[in-house]
């Protein structure tokens, strides 16, 4: 399959949200040779958008809620789990410590192959974190997310970005990409930085500032381990982030359980990510609290 067999002009690139064309194959152009025969994707027939697509509860205001993928095998059959879960709005597939291309696509071919069990038929929406560039490297971070986004993806997310220099960098990989963004709310891809580190929180204001991205959120988790578990401290410095989103638009996201769920939502979070064996009791709390 070294080239693209045929044209098709749909209505949106990412390959989870619905289109009004009828159901046809598009056969994408391999980003690499291991990946050459898995680019050949069904897309589904539908009228209109999904008003439960994650970008479409951000831009209502609503609180939308993700199961984190992590520590399970990422097969199709996952795929298909999370698709039958009528209580999730997306899927946040974490390849932090351990990027597999293939990875993702098992799961994305689940999540499509099960979106017929969804209420409106459309496949769930599909983020995907990438290790950190600081890592990885700019290069090598700018090509998982040309495959990324080649395969399919409804978003990226960059772990532990440690300056605006960083952030600015991160954006530039998505010129020409329809990114969803306080200046472009038609944009259908998105693109989400993650601070982690002390330093980071420096220059906050100036990456809250950056255009054509989507997301601004703390991880809160390792930035407590970098204050050597103040937790109260890092608490603090997340609502900063969470102020800084909400003052230029964006959105920001978060884990939660059943203690804090209903207070992330009060608090104006509008993603939130569960896990773990009382994940659907944390989102009926949450979607309560939200009044879905």
């Amino acid at each position: 399959m070294g080239k693209l067999l045929e044209k098709f002009q749909v209505s949106t690139p990412s390959l989870f949200r619905k289109s009004t064309y009828a159901t046809f194959v598009l056969v994408l152009l391999a980003v690499g040779s291991q990946f050459t025969d898995r680019f050949t994707i069904e897309a589904q027939t539908n009228v209109a958008d999904s008003p439960e697509g994650l970008i479409e509860l951000w831009e209502a205001g609503q609180t939308a809620f993700g199961q984190y993928v992590t520590g399970v095998p990422f097969t199709v059959e996952t795929g298909r789990d999370l698709a039958a879960n009528p209580l999730l709005d997306y899927a946040f597939l974490n390849l932090e410590q351990d990027y597999n291309i293939n990875s993702a696509l098992d799961l994305a071919e689940g999540l499509r192959s099960g979106a017929g069990s969804r209420a409106e038929g459309a496949a769930m929406d599909l983020l995907v974190r990438i290790p950190p560039m600081s890592e990885a490297g700019v290069e090598t971070s700018r090509q998982r997310v040309k495959e990324l986004l080649a395969m399919g993806v409804d978003g990226v997310v960059f772990p532990h970005v440690r300056s605006a220099e960083e952030a600015h960098t991160a954006v530039s990989f998505f010129e020409g990409v329809d990114v969803w963004s306080p200046a472009n709310p038609e944009g259908d891809i998105v693109v989400m930085l993650m601070l982690e580190t002390l330093e980071v929180f420096a220059e906050l204001e100036e990456i809250a500032d950056i255009p054509n991205y989507s997301a601004l959120a703390c991880g809160i988790g390792s930035l407590t381990y970098a204050l050597d578990g103040d937790r109260e401290t890092a608490e603090k410095m997340n609502l900063e982030v969470l102020a800084q989103s909400q003052r230029v638009g964006m959105a920001d996201m978060i884990t939660a359980n059943t203690e804090s769920v209903a207070r992330r939502v009060n608090e104006g979070f509008l993603g939130l990510l569960v896990y773990g064996p009382e994940a659907n009791d944390v989102i009926r709390l949450g979607r309560a609290a939200a009044g879905r």
